[in-house]
């Protein structure tokens, strides 16, 4: 079955849900669209997985890949709804407990909003004016 994604934004968060098969052919597809959502300050990335019925070291490597950009950018990743088959993945990995996994796109949303929230008010709090300098 050949890969197939629909991204979409809500609320300022990156919506990608992926069907078929992530491995390595078409890995490459799915690195791409991720690079794409990592490519803004702060990204908030979804990426919806209950489409997902086959994925290999490959989509793997790419989800790590851009949970690592968008840590470096400030920005979270999580996923939402893998099938127990692909879930069973993240487990072997070790990577159920360093990704947040959700199990609706809502919820996922919802909590990538509350981070975002809480980003942006600790980096007020810490701007020259909240601490009474001028901003130079």
């Amino acid at each position: 079955m050949d890969l197939q994604l629909h991204t979409l934004s809500s609320n300022g968060t990156t919506i990608i849900a992926v069907a078929g098969e992530v491995e390595l052919h078409s890995a490459a597809q799915l690195r791409a669209e991720l690079l794409q959502a990592c490519d803004k300050e702060r990204p908030c990335i979804v990426i919806d997985l209950s489409g997902v019925n086959f994925m290999d070291s490959s989509g793997i490597g790419v989800i790590v890949g851009a949970l690592k950009r968008a840590r470096e950018r400030g920005g979270t990743l999580s996923l939402v709804g893998p099938q127990p088959r692909v879930r069973r993945i993240f487990e072997i990995t070790g990577l159920l407990s360093a990704l947040p996994f959700f199990e609706t796109v809502d919820d996922a949303v919802t909590a990538c909003a509350a981070n975002t929230s809480e980003v942006t008010a600790q980096d007020d709090q810490d701007s020259p004016e909240a601490n009474g300098r001028p901003n130079p």
